[in-house]
């Protein structure tokens, strides 16, 4: 790429790039499902608005597919260990659904009502129906990488931490604001840890194993623990302060 080019640019191609490469192949995992849980899994993952009659798994009908932030770094993974974003792709699909199931059960547990800009899947199908279709992404996130052992350790213990976190982040809604019971920092950062910095390691580690070098894998999972306790970090200074048109999401 030209090095004079503003670094807003650059980075716009990369993520175009890999977004290209994944969502032929997220859709080709959503299709496997039963039709209605895979209408589900689509909203969820922000193609199709519900009731509109479109085909959840159609070329052209991309709505608003998130920023495949953890995605990306899955490719980009493999790519700086000398492999391709084709070789991380299962990877890089694993990751995405996993994200999109935690999102789907992170709302029913905050009651938050809005995603992406519109409804959250639970708002628009119900409960019951959204506790499923977050499980259906669980399964086919764990079925892309099943026989691939050392990518397999990654998402496995990704799925131990990420549950951790969030268990972690529901307990310190009942504790006191100041005091001795307080949440420390260093709990928060565990947390933190856990419940984002898990899932962008995995994706850094995966992605590295995937692209021929999973010696490496261990040491890209601790880059993505880090990355991961600072998005999370900005990630609640919006949901306290963030403008809810711009976030797609309430404070």
């Amino acid at each position: 790429m030209d090095p004079g080019r503003p670094a807003a640019r650059r980075d716009d191609d990369v993520i175009a790039r890999c977004r290209s490469l994944l969502e032929p192949a997220l859709r080709e995992a959503v299709s496997e499902l039963q039709p209605w849980g895979a209408r589900m899994a689509s909203f969820a993952l922000g193609w199709p608005d519900v009731g509109d009659g479109a085909d959840p798994v159609t070329p052209g009908n991309s709505g608003n597919g998130g920023k495949i932030l953890r995605p990306a770094i899955a490719m980009l993974s493999a790519e700086a260990v000398g492999g391709t974003a084709e070789q991380a792709l299962p990877g890089a699909v694993a990751v995405e659904l996993v994200h999109a199931f935690s999102l789907v059960h992170d709302d029913i547990i905050d009651r938050d009502e809005r995603r992406r800009h519109r409804d959250a899947l639970w708002k628009a199908y119900g409960v019951g129906p959204a506790v499923l279709a977050g499980d259906s992404l669980l399964a086919l996130a764990v079925s892309r990488l099943s026989g691939r052992g050392e990518a397999m350790r990654h998402l496995s213990a990704a799925l131990t931490e990420l549950v951790r976190g969030q268990t972690a982040d529901m307990t310190f809604e009942t504790r006191p604001w100041t005091g001795p019971e307080e949440v420390t920092v260093a709990e928060y950062t565990r947390m933190a840890s856990g419940k984002t910095g898990s899932l962008l390691a995995a994706a850094a580690a995966v992605g590295t194993a995937l692209g021929g070098a999973p010696a490496l894998s261990d040491r890209m999972w601790e880059m993505g623990l880090d990355l991961g306790i600072a998005f999370q970090i900005a990630d609640d200074v919006l949901g306290i302060w963030g403008d809810p048109r711009v976030t797609g999401k309430p404070v």
